[in-house]
């Protein structure tokens, strides 16, 4: 008789165990609100061996501006792939205004690099800068001058 008391009870325990989390779920779904962003990416270009572009991300009435790294292209067979390096990047925006210097290390995998915000009206150009430089090849700043949808 005891043999199937136990099993009866490791039943209810198990139908508690369900039971308790989809409470759980559906509480904090109802609790939460839905933020959409838009992102707008200007075109891309070659700067120090790899393909860079600047984009704006708006949430509501802010902006942010970050630059995109990532490699011009794929690494040739039988070659190694590229070396760790440290990269001098800058990001220069006129609305959102700032300048941003950085120093990332990249690994031959797409890098996102800081960010500019700030608050920017919506039918607002958002416009800006992003170069980088690396083994002293000079940069070639792609730029980003777009209406970002609010």
């Amino acid at each position: 008789m005891i043999k199937p008391l136990a099993a009866l009870a490791g039943a209810a325990a198990l139908s508690l165990t369900f039971v308790v989390p989809a409470t759980a779920a559906t509480t904090a779904q109802a609790g939460t609100t839905a933020t959409t962003s838009t992102t707008v990416c200007g075109s891309t270009g070659l700067q120090a061996g790899r393909n860079t572009k600047l984009c704006a991300e708006r949430n509501g009435d802010q902006v942010r501006l970050y630059g995109v790294v990532s490699l011009a292209g794929p690494v040739s067979p039988g070659t190694p792939w590229p070396p760790s390096q440290q990269l001098f990047t800058v990001i220069t925006g006129t609305s959102p205004s700032g300048t941003l210097y950085g120093t990332p290390v990249y690994n031959a995998s797409t890098i996102t690099v800081g960010d500019v915000t700030g608050t920017v009206a919506c039918d607002v150009p958002v416009q800006g800068t992003f170069s980088v430089e690396s083994y002293g090849l000079p940069p070639h700043p792609v730029s980003l001058n777009a209406v970002v949808p609010c």
